[in-house]
């Protein structure tokens, strides 16, 4: 009797295992190219790489970038549509994959990008139109009309990239104190102290950090200590790294490039992620490059490259890693398909496990729990 509780307690354990390693994700898409409901529910397993279709949105335009709340019971989609964009909020049933509409509200700015959510506000970035938005969350998962606008002026050295403000990112700090906020127009990162609290003054600016002029900054990481923050720069491929403090501070501690050498194509870095046990950086390149770069962190913060490798596709927009670190899969705007890496824990090397997730325009993936 004992070895048949054995036998029967190592199968439920075994099966929990299995279901621990199945994971939704979550792919936002561009519809105006090709045919797309806009954002798709896949669930991934983590041990074997395969994946399966689970359900899609209706009709929502051009979803590029999403945001899942805390709890997993809501989605937010920015819909990047030129001067008609808006942002979208949606209940979602993560076993089922479901999602249902529940309202969306004018961005008040052209191109939204990327944005966060906490359990009290969503914070947007408006690439074309310059400026940050922050939406109140209602109590049923829906978004306020904007509470709060933030507009940046100015102009950078690249008169075709850089004729005025481009606010690529907003990000919290580890401790959700401060959102930093990237400017590929101006050059800057800002960083603003945050109220989740007020009314409509969320954001209050504390600072600024300049970065080289013309480097164009668009997304950036925290290490997983919060001590540091990778900062890629799309525009000429720089990598900058930065000590951060718990005060909201941004130093500049080290600088090199993300393209190889003797390259001489297009360059227009994209996404910038770290693996789930802190120990290495990846960062996709586009245009001609359609690579990426895999990066050991040292104990002090620096990182070593250790490979560059093709992304198999045109138009790596972002990637994700699964939470196991088993995988990491990247999206290709321009070849339609997302290419699904083996990731080396112990080395982070990547290998083409040859499984493809096909359908129109990728550009944001996320994971979550099931």
């Amino acid at each position: 009797m004992k070895r048949l509780y054995i036998l029967l307690f190592s199968a439920l354990a075994c099966s929990s295992l299995q279901a621990q390693n199945k994971f939704n994700l979550l792919v936002g898409t561009y519809t105006n190219t090709c045919q797309s409901n806009g954002i798709y529910v896949y669930e991934f397993d983590a041990d074997s790489g395969s994946f399966k279709v689970k359900n899609s949105s209706e009709n929502v335009i051009s979803p590029s970038y999403l945001s899942v709340s805390a709890d997993n019971k809501f989605v937010y989609a920015v819909n990047e549509n030129g001067n008609q964009s808006a942002v979208s909020a949606f209940g979602y049933d993560s076993p089922t994959g479901k999602l249902t509409f529940l309202n969306k509200n004018d961005a008040l700015g052209a191109d939204p990008c990327h944005l966060i959510n906490d359990d009290k506000n969503v914070i947007v970035a408006n690439y074309s139109g310059g400026s940050i938005v922050v939406f109140k969350k209602n109590p049923d998962g829906s978004i306020s009309e904007v509470q709060q606008l933030i507009q940046h002026e100015g102009k950078g050295v690249n008169a075709a990239r850089q004729e005025k403000a481009h606010v690529h990112m907003v990000v919290f700090s580890p401790d959700n104190k401060f959102v930093l906020s990237n400017d590929l127009g101006l050059d800057k990162v800002f960083i603003y102290k945050y109220n989740p609290n007020s009314k409509n003054e969320m954001l209050t600016l504390k600072g600024s950090v300049d970065v080289k002029p013309g480097s164009g900054p668009r997304h950036l990481t925290f290490s997983k200590d919060g001590k540091f923050v990778y900062l890629v720069q799309e525009l000429d491929g720089t990598l900058t790294t930065f000590s951060y403090d718990k005060s909201g501070s941004l130093k500049a501690i080290a600088e090199t490039s993300i393209l190889p050498k003797s390259f001489t194509g297009g360059t227009g870095a994209a996404a910038i992620k770290i693996s789930p046990d802190g120990g290495f950086l990846y960062v996709s390149d586009r245009v001609d490059a359609n690579n990426i770069s895999v990066y050991k962190i040292l104990k002090n913060g620096n990182i070593e490259l250790v490979e560059q490798l093709s992304t198999l596709g045109k138009g790596p927009r972002d990637f994700a890693i699964d939470p196991t670190g088993n995988y990491l899969l990247v999206a290709h705007q321009y070849t339609n398909d997302i290419i699904v890496f083996k990731r080396d824990k112990a080395t982070g090397k990547l290998t083409d496990t040859g499984k493809r997730i096909e359908l129109c325009s990728p550009v944001g993936l996320v994971f979550t729990k099931i």
